[in-house]
């Protein structure tokens, strides 16, 4: 892992909190994949669309690296609800390929 795999992925958040979301698709591969509980996406462009519906933000608590790869734990404020994740960002060539969240899906399940 170097500095600048743990930049485009922290980068990557700070532009999604900023709302910037231009800049936040750069950080990802055209190919990007998103596998969530509750769905998948395929493609950067597809996936950006979502996330400029839901205006998530985010609060890093802890950042793990291996190899090229970078894990947050972090806190997701959706608007109403607020939940605890973990995203597994795996990083190619400086862009974001790929992106696994995980987190507990009961607080979304019960309205």
């Amino acid at each position: 892992m170097n500095t600048t795999t743990q930049n485009v992925a922290e980068q990557f958040i700070q532009y999604l909190n900023e709302e910037d979301f231009e800049k936040a698709e750069s950080c990802l591969d055209p190919e990007f994949t998103f596998i969530g509980v509750l769905g998948t996406r395929e493609k950067a462009s597809v996936y950006m669309k979502d996330m400029r519906q839901m205006k998530f933000k985010y609060q890093i608590i802890k950042t793990f690296t291996a190899g090229e790869d970078v894990c947050f734990w972090y806190i997701i404020d959706m608007g109403n609800k607020t939940i605890e994740a973990s995203g597994w960002y795996q990083i190619r060539d400086g862009k974001i390929h790929s992106l696994k969240v995980l987190f507990d899906p009961r607080p979304l399940l019960n309205n």
